[in-house]
C-alpha cells in the first residue's frame, strides 16, 4: 500500500514538474519538493534533492526538443550559466544550515505565486525585441541575474527556472519560446549541479522516489515540450499557471486540514 501510495505521489508531481518545465522552463522542484514533503514525509533538504535530480533529464529534454525547433540561444546563455552554476552549489550548501521547515513552507509558497503570476500576468514578447538589447549590457546583466538565480536554485531548489525565464524575456528581451528552451538548458547545469550538492552534504535520497520522480518528469517534459513547440505563448503561459496553482492550493489545503 504504502508503495502504490508512493507511485501515485511521485506520477502526480512528475506530470505537474514536467509540464511546468516543458512549457516554462519552470525548476520541476517547485512542485516536486513541496508535495514529496507534504504527502510522503519526506525531509525537505532530500525532498529538494530529488527534484534537482528530477529536473537534470526533464531540462536537457526540453532543451533538446526546443533547440530541434530552433529555439534555443546558447550563446549568450553561457556567460549566465557559469554565475548561476557557482552559487547554486553556494546556495546548496547554504540551505543544509537552514531548519527543514522554513525550506518547506516557502517551497509551497513559491509553487502557488508562480501559478498565480501566470494566469495574471503571461510574459509576452517577439523575436525582434531580442536585438534590442546591447551585447555588453546583456553580458553584464546576465554575470548578476546568474548570481541570484543560481543561490536561490542551489537554497530551495525552487524558483530558479522560473526567475530565469523571466530575467530573459523581461531584462535580457528575449521571445518566449527562446527564453524558455535556452532557460531549460541552463537548468540542466544547474540542477546537475545542485544535484550532486545536495547528495554530497545531505547523503543519498529513497532510491525508489528518486527513480520514479526522474522517469515521470521526463516523459511529461518531452510531451509539453512538443505541443510548447507548437502552441500560442499566451496558451503556455496559461496552462503553466493553472498547473501549479491547483498543485499550491491543494498543497496548502492538505497543511491546514491533515
Amino acid at each position: 500500500m504504502q508503495i502504490l501510495t508512493t507511485i501515485i505521489i511521485t506520477f502526480f508531481a512528475g506530470m505537474g514538474a514536467g509540464l511546468g518545465t516543458g512549457f516554462a522552463g519552470m525548476s520541476a522542484a517547485a512542485v516536486i519538493s513541496p508535495m514529496l514533503i507534504t504527502f510522503l514525509g519526506i525531509e525537505p533538504y532530500q525532498a529538494v534533492g530529488i527534484a534537482l535530480a528530477s529536473d537534470v533529464l526533464a531540462s536537457a529534454i526540453s532543451a533538446y526538443t526546443y533547440g530541434k525547433n530552433k529555439n534555443l540561444d546558447i550563446k549568450n546563455g553561457l556567460v549566465m550559466m557559469v554565475s548561476v552554476l557557482i552559487f547554486t552549489v553556494i546556495g546548496s550548501y547554504i540551505s543544509k544550515l537552514v531548519p527543514s521547515n522554513t525550506m518547506g513552507n516557502f517551497s509551497v509558497f513559491m509553487t502557488f505565486l508562480l501559478g498565480i503570476k501566470f494566469i495574471v500576468k503571461p510574459v509576452m514578447t517577439t523575436k525582434e525585441a531580442m536585438q534590442a538589447v546591447s551585447p555588453k549590457k546583456r553580458i553584464i546583466q546576465s554575470v548578476i541575474c546568474g548570481v541570484i538565480i543560481g543561490f536561490i536554485c542551489g537554497f530551495i531548489g525552487a524558483g530558479g527556472g522560473m526567475m530565469m525565464l523571466l530575467i530573459l524575456t523581461s531584462v535580457l528581451g528575449y521571445e518566449l519560446k527562446t527564453a524558455v528552451g535556452t532557460s531549460v538548458l541552463i537548468m540542466a547545469f544547474t540542477a546537475l549541479t545542485g544535484c550532486i550538492s545536495h547528495i554530497s552534504f545531505g547523503g543519498m535520497p529513497d532510491p525508489l522516489v528518486l527513480v520514479l520522480c526522474v522517469v515521470f518528469t521526463l516523459i511529461w517534459a518531452r510531451i509539453a515540450a512538443v505541443f510548447a513547440n507548437k502552441a500560442e505563448p499566451k496558451t503556455l503561459n496559461r496552462a503553466t499557471g493553472i498547473v501549479l496553482t491547483v498543485l499550491g492550493a491543494a498543497i496548502f489545503a492538505f497543511k491546514i486540514f491533515a
